[in-house]
């Protein structure tokens, strides 16, 4: 016996509706988020089935749009069966029950438990992490989260200084360096950047542990003190505020980034898995943290490589209709693990041999070099899923064997 329940999920609240095989919705609700609210989906759920699910022999499939929480981590420890329906399918779903493009909550809670009754083989059922994999998650997507902000604030950081400063983008290279935070921040007007003596450039610069001190210093000078077209003494004054409140905002990011990275590597290395991570090519313990906590380790979540792929989104897909067929990248996927998996293969290619002739091949073959990029990473998880699924470190000899021949 099966007893299917759509979920359909908020805030502060779930609307959720239960319906048996033959599409019978004999409860409905609205249940509070937290501890309450999943009491009284038990309630609900054993006023159909009797007190002891597992007694009864029933199995109880949820509908829901995300498969992270709180409350999906409680679904699974009450021995549900968590079926996670992409936004993208359940509009899809919503489409065929109703043309008119009425929508509300408790429409959706009914069209996600008809979707489980009807299509749960096509759905992909939650598999539960292991907490060591999920806290790997949590500081590797924070760590990542953090670099992505700094990216954002350097740009705007630029965008700033080419406006009134323009000397300072050819003083500096890299404006989330510590000198290129210090310089500015203690000079951060044309006038008295100019002032800026080879000392007080120096002292920066071996601070941030640069190399090349003494030439450096005297380049930066240099072109601090250029001529430049600027702006009114007012319009400059304010740049100069928004230039050191952003300044700061980059130091704090700095410092924060380094501390989460310690933390990478603290939760990556105590996994069972990281040893083989580790051994595959351009993976390190960062890159190999985030490619771990995207992937997950649930035992059978991926049922064979071609599903690891497809999720990884290196894959491609065909639209094949008549006699036209095309080959297109899988633009839908996990945007951390494929910018892990793009990182990895650049590596990859220089410690690789077998990577970089497959590589070279395929250039060869005229397949453009993004084609070819993600053809090695396609490649590439699926020797990450055999090594994982079989308990065996890399080995370069026995992976490209078949290719080099």
């Amino acid at each position: 016996m099966c007893l299917f329940v759509g979920d359909d999920w908020a805030e502060q609240h779930h609307d959720v509706e239960l319906m048996d095989a033959s599409g019978r919705r004999p409860a409905k609700a609205r249940l509070p988020e937290g501890v309450a609210g999943m009491t009284k989906l038990h309630a609900m759920v054993a006023g159909q089935v009797g007190q002891d699910v597992e007694a009864a022999d029933v199995e109880v499939l949820v509908g829901i749009e995300t498969d992270r929480g709180p409350w999906v981590q409680a679904l699974l420890a009450a021995g549900y069966t968590v079926l996670a329906v992409s936004p993208l399918q359940a509009a899809r779903y919503r489409e065929r029950l109703s043309v008119s493009g009425a929508k509300s909550d408790a429409a959706d809670a009914h069209m996600l438990a008809d979707m489980v009754c009807t299509d749960s083989h096509q759905l992909r059922p939650v598999a539960g992490d292991s907490p060591e994999a999920e806290a790997i998650k949590v500081v590797t997507r924070a760590h990542k989260t953090l670099i992505w902000e700094r990216t954002r604030h350097a740009q705007r950081l630029r965008h700033a200084l080419r406006d009134y400063f323009p000397a300072a983008l050819q003083a500096f290279e890299d404006l989330a360096a510590a000198d290129a935070l210090e310089l500015p921040a203690k000079a951060p007007d044309p006038v008295s950047a100019a002032k800026l003596t080879i000392g007080q450039i120096t002292a920066a610069l071996k601070r941030a542990r640069r190399r090349g001190v003494a030439g450096k210093a005297i380049a930066i000078q240099a072109a601090l003190r250029t001529e430049q077209l600027g702006q009114p003494a007012a319009v400059t004054a304010a740049y100069a505020a928004a230039i050191g409140s952003a300044a700061a905002v980059l130091t704090v990011l700095g410092e924060q980034i380094k501390a989460l990275h310690g933390q990478v590597e603290d939760h990556f290395g105590r996994h069972p898995a990281a040893e083989i991570v580790l051994s595959q090519p351009g993976l390190g313990a960062v890159l190999g943290a985030r490619v771990l906590a995207e992937f997950g380790d649930a035992e059978g979540r991926y049922v064979s490589a071609t599903a690891c792929k497809n999720y990884a989104g290196t894959s491609p897909i065909t639209r094949a209709s008549g006699k036209k067929k095309v080959v297109l990248a899988r633009y839908v996927h996990n945007d951390r693990l494929i910018d892990a998996l793009d990182s990895q293969v650049f590596t990859a290619l220089q410690a690789s041999p077998g990577a970089r002739a497959y590589y070279d091949r395929l250039r060869a073959r005229e397949v453009c070099h993004h084609a070819a990029l993600r053809q090695v990473a396609n490649r590439l998880v699926g020797i990450l899923h055999g090594c994982l699924k079989t308990r065996t470190l890399y080995d370069e000899a026995t992976t490209w064997s078949h290719h080099t021949k």
